[in-house]
């Protein structure tokens, strides 16, 4: 996995008092709403490569994902080898893997349709898990926007479909809060690593659902129904789902995501708005 070389300025590493670790050299910054860095170090006497993840932000929380992965037990989530003790940050051994978006890249040929269903079969494991684990932390994507926003961008019919379709119920299980492409690594055709449990926790099953399966700007996958169909099998090996939910939870997302893309994810969406009938 390549990681590329400092693109802003953040804390210094080296400035951090690790406690069962000793960073000796750093390798890479990765892109990330954190400060998080790709390095070399000493643990246990060994030399082994490492993630640093340090809090950046106000709604970062490395607390929350150190205590998660306690908990949950899962394979293919990050060894964690030290932290301080106000986890404001938080060592683990690096994953091995690769990003869809680097192993798929232009995606002439839908290689995506053969990873949807493991993709998808992942998060019901991950939506499987029980135990005691605080709400997920709200966040802005949840809420309608504001109609005055969205009538500037002629659409006020998404806000009307979005008023009267509220679901009327939430089923609510454990969360990963932020399971999408980039925070899952793939290795020989299937899943090595399963990363950022920063916004954990107690969340609507269906809108987990969709955050993980709405198309980015700059994605090249999940932009057709027959790869969402696939993802949503592989989901249904673990747990169940109102899909009509998820229809509407994708609705919700797009309502935000359409002002970050160019022209053409406007129009990608604006497609998709129209084929379920939210425009």
């Amino acid at each position: 996995m390549d990681f590329p070389n400092k693109w802003r300025d953040g804390v210094d590493p080296f400035s951090l008092k690790f406690n069962n670790f000793t960073l000796k050299e750093v390798l890479g910054y990765p892109h990330a709403g954190n400060d998080v860095f790709y390095g070399k170090g000493l643990y246990l006497g060994k030399e082994v490569e490492v993630i640093i993840k340090v809090n950046r932000q106000p709604g970062a929380d490395v607390f929350n994902e150190v205590e998660t992965l306690k908990k949950i037990k899962l394979d293919k989530t990050p060894v964690i080898i030290d932290h301080d003790n106000e986890c404001t940050y938080r060592v683990s051994l690096l994953l091995e893997g690769e990003k869809l978006s680097v192993i798929l890249k232009d995606n002439k040929d839908h290689e995506s349709l053969e990873y949807m269903e493991e993709y998808g079969s992942m998060l019901g494991v991950i939506h499987s898990i029980r135990g005691d684990f605080p709400c997920v932390k709200d966040r802005k994507f949840f809420h309608i926007m504001d109609k005055e926003k969205l009538d500037k961008i002629g659409l006020s019919s998404l806000y009307q479909y979005l008023v009267e379709n509220e679901p009327k119920t939430k089923d609510v299980c454990f969360c990963h809060g932020d399971f999408h492409y980039a925070n899952v690594l793939w290795k020989d055709h299937h899943i090595s690593g399963i990363l950022d449990f920063e916004l954990s926790g107690m969340g609507i099953r269906e809108f987990d659902i969709a955050w993980a399966i709405i198309n980015r700007p700059g994605q090249t996958f999940l932009n057709t129904f027959e790869e969402i169909e696939l993802f949503l099998k592989g989901y249904r090996k673990h747990a169940n789902y109102n899909y009509d939910y998820v229809i509407y939870y994708m609705a919700l997302v797009y309502s935000w995501f359409i002002f970050f893309g160019d022209d053409n994810y406007h129009e990608y969406v604006k497609g998709f708005l129209r084929k379920i009938n939210a425009i």
